[in-house]
This record gives C-alpha cells, structure tokens and sequence, in this order.
C-alpha cells in the first residue's frame, strides 16, 4: 500500500490532529509510542536505525510535541483509542506496536481493549501495576509544582532518574535533547498526564490474554520500572521474551539504541520466520 513518508505528517484521528513520522516500507508497520513527558523525536534512532528493513511510525501523544490536545479528559484509557484511531485513520489493520514507559500503559489498554489489531507487542521500561499510594502523592506534589511555575525544577528532578550513569558519562547530547523536550512541553500537558497516569488500571490481570508475541526491554539500571516489574510482566505473558539492557536506564532506546533496535529486529525476524 502507498503510504506518506516523512517528518511531521498530521492526520485527524479521535477529534484531534495527530503528528506522526513515517518511514520505509514492509507489511507489517511498527508503531513507537513514547513515554512520559517526552515526544515522538525519542524513538529517532528507532526509525533510522528499523525502517530500512520495516515501515516504522513514531507518533506525538495528544497534548505532547505537534499534536493538538482535544477537549477530553486525559486518561490513558483515551490514549489508547487514540492510538486505535490513528491506525483506522492510516488503514493499518494490524501492527506491531512498541511503547515504552507511558507508552507501555497504553499498550497495554490498547491491547486489552483491541486484541486483534496487534500483531506482536514491545514492551519497554515498563510495567502492569498501577500507581502505589506514595507514588500517587508525588504526582500530586509535582502537578503543584508545575502549578506554581516550577517546571524547570520537575525537569532537572526528573532528568536525575532517567538515565544511567554511562549515559550521563558519554551522551550529554541525549539528555540535553530530553531535557528540552520536558521544557518545550506544555504546563497544563503535564499536569493532565500526571493525572491520567496516577488514575490508570492495574493491567497485570490482563496479560495471560495476551495471545501475540511479546517482547520486553528493560534497561537494568532503570530506576522508574525496575526490571523485576518486567520480570513480572514476563511471567504472567504466556508467550514473552525479556531482555535486559547494559549500561541503561528508563531510556533504554535513546542509550543504548543499536542494541535495542537489534532486539526487535531480531524478534520481528523470528517472527515472520
């Protein structure tokens, strides 16, 4: 099927404009969905690295980097019809999709809600549980600091955890970029996903249905999902693989992105035998 190619594509799914780039070709697309509070550039190594072989999307979240914000409630439930829409809008039938962190959470509704549409899942830096009680006040704590102007204060906190220590060693630029993208989000963006995110389901119940490959990444000094959150996962999927990633943290992607992007080339190789 003739498809767009590009940087910055939009298309209207859900009520909101969506930003989506689009690369290379194959029937079977994969589709990156990014984390929190970050935006689709995160997966830019992904595509360049997949779509000589695949067609690879990577798409902006609603309220996040170019795409609009609607007039709904954030939740991650509405993320995920998002998503779901997004393909219908792209007559994707089937895809394989790719979340990582937030991206997982949506996944994983999307998965629970539309089985039939995923043709393999990617889980990475991840996990089922929904938010503890402790985790649920710093969310509150951080929506009142954004509040009060306080986002560069969130972004330099926030940044702390994200990376491992090699990374912050060897590739000042990825977390320079990252850092911008949390600056160029916009306050009320954070504060309704901090929302959505605290208000989100426990999924973990859901994952026996899950009947399609997965394959799950973790980085192994990822402090946000640790990697026995996705040992857990792995456990209760029936059909799953898990790999840890060196020398990375919650952004295994972006700090290690050859052996991340070979993870899935070689899962989806296997897959299509």
């Amino acid at each position: 099927m003739n498809h767009m190619t590009g940087i910055d594509l939009t298309v209207n799914a859900n009520e909101i404009v969506i930003a989506y780039d689009d690369f290379g070709n194959g029937k079977l697309p994969i589709i990156f969905v990014h984390g929190f509070p970050f935006d689709k550039s995160s997966w830019q190594p992904q595509l360049e690295l997949l779509s000589k072989q695949h067609r690879t999307i990577a798409y902006d979240i609603r309220g996040f980097g170019k795409s609009g914000d609607g007039a709904e409630t954030p939740s991650i439930f509405l993320y995920a019809r998002d998503l779901i829409a997004f393909m219908d809008v792209l007559e994707i039938d089937k895809a394989v999709v790719c979340g990582l962190s937030m991206g997982g959470y949506i996944l994983l509704n999307a998965v629970a809600l539309f089985p039939d549409r995923f043709a393999a899942v990617i889980l990475c830096d991840t996990q089922c549980i929904s938010d503890t009680p402790e985790v649920k006040a710093g969310r509150s704590k951080t929506i009142d600091l954004i509040k009060s102007g306080g986002k560069k204060e969130f972004a330099d906190g926030f940044i702390k955890k994200l990376f491992s220590a090699t990374t912050f060693e060897t590739k000042p630029e990825v977390v320079s970029a990252i850092n911008q993208t949390i600056l160029g989000t916009d306050d009320a963006t954070i504060m309704g996903t901090l929302s959505a995110l605290a208000e989100r389901d426990e999924m973990c119940g859901t994952l026996s249905k899950i009947t399609v490959p997965v394959l799950i990444l973790c980085g192994e000094s990822d402090v946000i999902t640790p990697l026995d959150q996705s040992k857990l996962m792995k456990s209760k999927i029936p059909n799953a693989t898990l790999h840890s990633i060196g020398e990375a943290g919650h952004l295994s992607n972006l700090e290690q992105p050859d052996i991340f992007s070979e993870h899935i080339s070689q899962f989806l190789s296997k897959m299509t035998g």
